[in-house]
């Protein structure tokens, strides 16, 4: 998932189009829902496990870029991979 999150900000933030990312927060962090906002001015930095290459599913990355674009922004979901807010 992370690497689809990767993908769709490094896409958005090129063409200079902030986003709000918001996510749910597990149940030992405390329950609840955190958002931030994600601009070309931010600096980010992705951390991976193993050397090799996730592989990116299309459609769902075509989902998270509508997502993003929208007024409530991208919310990933761990376990239903992208909803909205």
């Amino acid at each position: 998932m992370l690497a689809h999150v990767q993908a769709v900000t490094v896409a958005r933030l090129r063409r200079n189009e902030p986003f709000q990312l918001a996510w749910d927060e597990q149940v030992r962090h405390g329950s609840g829902r955190r958002a931030i906002w994600m601009a070309p001015s931010v600096e980010l930095l992705w951390e991976f496990d193993g050397g090799s290459e996730p592989e990116l599913d299309r459609e769902l990355l075509e989902t998270m870029m509508q997502k993003a674009g929208s007024t409530a922004g991208l919310h990933v979901d761990h376990h239903a991979h992208v909803s909205s807010l």
